[in-house]
């Protein structure tokens, strides 16, 4: 019989974050970045960045920006060395609660994308799917044609903004949601009552039933049983770690997420395009939605900081 990988390989799409297992697309966070950077191996990509901020001048804190920014872009330039297809790049999470400041962000990021050769066609910005990271998202993909992956997903809610604004991709974090449940409940969840699974569920079947066309890419998984369980989604980003576990398994994976079934399943359709209140109020009443993403937004706002003295310790 052919491997769990093989046969996950056969309902859907998946992307990972770099490795032996020849991947389509990968993402980078701060928090995944502030690791590599803590490893010799990347200290080259650390020194262009330092080289880049100096030579473009500013103040000491107007340098760690530009480092940082430049940071960012070589370990994609990096990753797009590996990989045929896409990588995603994060906005600063300080400007989770700020359009305008993500969509300038998001400008400066590709440029300095483009003036490494590296076109916008092979960048997704990644973005906290905040209101204002959805705005945010909205803008850039209607008026300058930048792919966005709007991310800390964990609400059906924060999914159909994300559709409206016609995102090129989502990143619902299943395993974070399972987290929340477990702590709060003091349960262990079998595979098939996954809290974290069925949000994605949820999310995919609405996709489907109304014909959106934003990419649904399942992440932050614990188990590979939380992989399995959405066979047939759009994507899954999954860590290298259980992929081996896959490979080293035979157990059967059939699929579990179907398109053409989804349009027969009877779903109220929602709208939030014009209604940022709606929006605040439907977000609000999911408790687990609104504390894992104000604790992802805080995180990696935290390693944003942290990286950003390390450059400052460097400039300086």
């Amino acid at each position: 019989m052919s491997t769990s990988l093989d046969q996950l390989k056969a309902t859907g799409t998946f992307a990972i974050a770099i490795g032996k297992y020849k991947p389509q697309d990968a993402t980078t966070n701060p928090s995944l970045i502030l690791a590599a950077s803590k490893k010799a191996e990347y200290a080259k990509l650390m020194d262009v960045a330092i080289d880049y901020a100096k030579k473009q001048g500013g103040d000491i804190d107007t340098q760690v920006e530009r480092a940082l920014d430049r940071l960012l872009v070589e370990f994609g330039k990096e990753i797009l060395k590996i990989i045929p297809g896409k990588v995603s790049t994060e906005v600063d999470a300080r400007f989770s609660f700020d359009t305008q400041a993500s969509v300038n962000k998001a400008l400066h990021i590709i440029k300095l994308y483009e003036e490494e050769g590296i076109s916008k066609d092979r960048v997704l910005i990644k973005i906290a799917s905040t209101w204002e990271g959805i705005k945010a998202a909205e803008i850039l993909q209607r008026d300058h044609g930048i792919n966005c992956n709007l991310t800390l997903m964990f609400s059906l809610t924060q999914a159909i903004g994300a559709a409206e604004a016609n995102a090129y991709l989502i990143s619902p974090f299943v395993g974070r949601i399972l987290d929340w449940f477990k702590a709060h409940t003091k349960k262990e969840y079998a595979k098939e009552e996954d809290p974290g699974v069925a949000s994605v569920k949820s999310i995919f079947n609405y996709y489907k039933k109304f014909g959106y066309k934003t990419i649904v890419m399942g992440a932050s998984f614990r188990n590979t049983g939380e992989i399995t369980e959405l066979a047939g989604c759009d994507y899954l980003t999954i860590s290298p770690n259980l992929l081996e576990e896959l490979l080293n398994s035979n157990e059967a994976v059939p699929k579990k997420l179907d398109a053409s079934s989804a349009t027969s399943l009877n779903i109220e359709k929602k709208s939030y395009i014009n209604d940022e209140s709606l929006f605040r109020f439907d977000f609000n009443e999911d408790q687990m939605a609104v504390e894992k993403l104000r604790e992802g937004i805080s995180k990696f706002a935290a390693d944003a900081v942290t990286l950003k003295g390390i450059l400052k310790e460097k400039l300086a």
